[in-house]
């Protein structure tokens, strides 16, 4: 019975040579290194929309009494959007991981950099709106 199910694997997969292996799992842990930096850009958004809810929260606590710099929600927008691009880089790692793989299965590699492009560009961005929302804001106090 074992040496039926040992065959069915072996016509389903071929067995790979060492080097080919470690491509593979160098692969992975490519993927797994997105994986952490689509989760670090999702938890700082998630900070920045919490954030804004707690200044607001804070606000409500400290009554009529005293006054804060009028708000203008910009931070729950930027925080939404970092959400949004960190499961963009999600999907989009998955997406190479799976185009990489092929190629290495193919013995066909052809090395790519467009998506540590397209995130340096879109994170740059964002980090030049969060410095220009920050300096407008401490140039009321």
């Amino acid at each position: 019975m074992e040496e039926i199910k040992n065959n069915d694997r072996s016509k389903t997969k071929k067995p790979i040579n060492p080097q080919n292996a470690r491509e593979h799992l160098a692969n992975e842990r490519t993927l797994l290194a997105w994986i952490r930096t689509s989760i670090g850009i999702m938890a700082f958004g998630f900070v920045v929309v919490k954030f804004s809810l707690f200044i607001k929260q804070i606000s409500l606590l400290l009554g009529k009494n005293t006054t804060l710099p009028p708000q203008h929600g910009y931070s729950s927008i930027i925080g939404i959007i970092l959400v949004a691009v960190g499961a963009i880089v999600l999907l989009l790692a998955y997406i190479k991981f799976k185009k990489t793989e092929k190629q290495l299965d193919d013995e066909a590699f052809i090395p790519s950099s467009k998506l540590t492009f397209w995130l340096t560009m879109i994170i740059l961005s964002i980090s030049i709106l969060l410095i220009l929302y920050l300096i407008e804001n401490t140039k009321r106090y």
